[in-house]
């Protein structure tokens, strides 16, 4: 953004039954976060958003963390997505398509990013195991999926390489953050406009 351009900013609360989640970021901020999910490296994969994607992100999350924690991850990410789209706006000026690899020693992972307005999302990442610490690999799936489904985008997320569940898992976070950034940065060329041939999206 231009330094007299005003930040994109959003503070999404989402509460369900099984569930209190709130949102708060800055999508041009500098990668500042605030996360409290009750789950540790879910905490560690969403800093990587926001230190990669320079997103000022502030997470607070209450869910049924006895029974597992399948609706607190899912939740975090819907609202996140909730969030995003709501900062976003109309789209006028942004690149729309971001694209990263990014590897963290064995492991290499490439996610594909558009502002479609057309959810979807395509993952292919085959975790070598079930679990890091207290996060259920599955789980990386369901925040995906709850993300595109409510920022309207299209997702391709794919680790190419990867012997290490905990190296898989954070090069696929990291690449999405660099993904967002690219996708969400403002286009010189296009100021104004909407990156679209329809004309909205």
């Amino acid at each position: 953004m231009s330094p007299a351009a005003p930040h994109r900013t959003a503070d999404v609360r989402r509460d369900t039954k099984e569930t209190r989640i709130r949102v708060a970021l800055d999508l041009d901020g500098s990668g500042a976060s605030r996360l409290a999910t009750g789950i540790g490296f879910f905490d560690h994969m969403l800093d990587q958003i926001a230190r990669h994607g320079l997103v000022d992100l502030t997470i607070e999350a209450e869910g049924d963390l006895h029974i597992d924690g399948h609706h607190t991850v899912e939740d975090v990410g819907i609202t996140l997505g909730m969030a995003v789209a709501q900062a976003v706006g109309d789209k006028k000026g942004i690149t729309r398509y971001g694209h990263a690899y990014v590897p963290l020693d064995e492991a290499l992972s490439r996610v594909v990013i558009d502002f479609s307005g057309r959810p979807g999302l395509h993952m292919d990442v085959p975790f070598k195991a079930g679990m890091i610490g207290g996060f259920d690999t599955q789980l990386a799936y369901e925040f995906f999926q709850g993300f595109a489904n409510h920022a309207l985008v299209t997702l391709h997320i794919d680790n190419l390489k990867g012997e290490n569940a905990h190296h898989q898992c954070e090069t696929v976070f990291k690449a999405f953050a660099r993904a967002l950034r690219m996708a969400l940065a403002p286009d010189p060329r296009s100021v104004g406009v909407v990156p679209s041939t329809k004309g909205t999206l």
